[in-house]
């Protein structure tokens, strides 16, 4: 069994599906039901060290010990919005942080996690990208977020309800730690999250979404689109010189035909570059045949990028052509917008702090 280790540490429990759970356990000797209890434990209890997991065994419970650890986060600081939006900025064990949000909705809480240290797709509006890629998160430190989110949210007596994976990284990039953390938190025994309620979202990698068609199971899709035609999109989104438009567009109708499930097209309006009238025309065009729903996002402005948010009435404007042609569209509620609400800009405000 893989086990991802930084430092030297010991690996993260929380980096093994109940199935790995089981092997683990087989080979260590014990009996291959403890991963239910231990799942319980993990997940449910939310318990923080191996002695509280009062119904193993002295001796499983050294073991355990022994082999995994648990703490895989620090809180660096965290940011509270008027809107109840809470951004986390959390320290990895070999001292890189990661960005966690919590997000207010009317149908419950939804937290959107980071699979990557850093970013190389090189979104030319991102702050994500703003110092390159360091490393992929292992599985376990992408569930830790949704854990110390819940953890937050348990003073409060609620729970987690809805996961995006559209922080910090390329999801697409990291595809097998992404996988057994939609797994993991998707488990019943778990912290039992609805796999209708998580929301994967890739800037195009096209063999993945392939592949995410085959293995995603009723997870759903978000393509981060942000342009109607390949010339623009290659300005605005660097990867589109790898995987242009038309194979993107092939590849999500292929992930319809064989998923029956709706795709959602991610759309960030950038003042007067991708959000005049025949841009939404030009949009409606290249998706009006499929089972898809737009979301418009008006953009968080980022210092270190030079582009800025279209006006409110052109963002109406472009929703209502959108709609005219048959086009399910909605405009994204705005989130923190009183704090670094960007992806990616508590992290790089915090970097410059550190260097400085």
């Amino acid at each position: 069994m893989p086990f991802t280790t930084f430092t030297g540490e010991k690996p993260l429990i929380y980096s093994l599906t109940q199935d790995e759970l089981k092997e683990w356990l087989i080979n260590a000797g014990d009996k291959a039901f403890r991963a239910q209890q231990i799942f319980d434990w993990l997940y449910v209890k939310r318990v923080t060290s191996f002695d509280e997991m009062s119904n193993l065994s002295k001796g499983l419970r050294q073991k355990l010990a022994e082999t995994f650890r648990l703490d895989s986060l620090k809180e660096i600081t965290h940011q509270q919005s008027t809107d109840g939006t809470i951004k986390f900025l959390f320290q990895l064990v070999d001292g890189h942080a990661i960005e966690t949000v919590i997000m207010r909705h009317n149908y419950g809480n939804s937290i959107c996690v980071t699979t990557q240290v850093g970013c190389r797709i090189g979104c030319t509006f991102c702050a994500s990208t703003l110092g390159g890629l360091k490393r992929n998160l292992d599985a376990g430190e992408i569930v830790s977020q949704v854990l110390m989110a819940q953890r937050k949210l348990d003073a409060e007596g609620e729970r987690v309800s809805h996961v995006v994976v559209m922080g910090i990284g390329e999801p697409f990039e990291n595809f097998e730690s992404l996988m057994a953390f939609l797994s993991i938190i998707n488990d019943n025994r778990g912290l039992n999250i609805g796999a209708r309620h998580i929301t994967v979202s890739t800037s195009g990698i096209v063999p993945k979404i392939y592949e995410f068609a085959e293995r995603g199971g009723q997870v759903n899709l978000a393509i981060s689109l942000h342009a109607p035609n390949t010339e623009l999109r290659s300005q605005l989104m660097p990867i589109n010189r790898g995987f242009p438009l038309d194979k993107l567009m092939e590849a999500c109708r292929h992930y319809i035909n064989k998923t029956g499930r709706r795709i959602s097209f991610e759309y960030g309006l950038f003042g007067g570059k991708n959000d005049q009238p025949e841009h939404a025309e030009e949009l409606a065009d290249l998706i009006g045949d499929m089972l898809c729903h737009v979301n418009l996002i008006p953009v968080n402005y980022v210092p270190e990028r030079d582009y800025v948010r279209t006006p409110r009435n052109e963002i109406f404007r472009f929703k209502r052509i959108l709609e005219e042609k048959g086009i399910n569209v909605t405009i994204r509620r705005e989130h923190g917008s009183d704090i670094a609400a960007a992806c990616g800009q508590l992290r790089a405000q915090h970097a410059k702090e550190t260097v400085g």
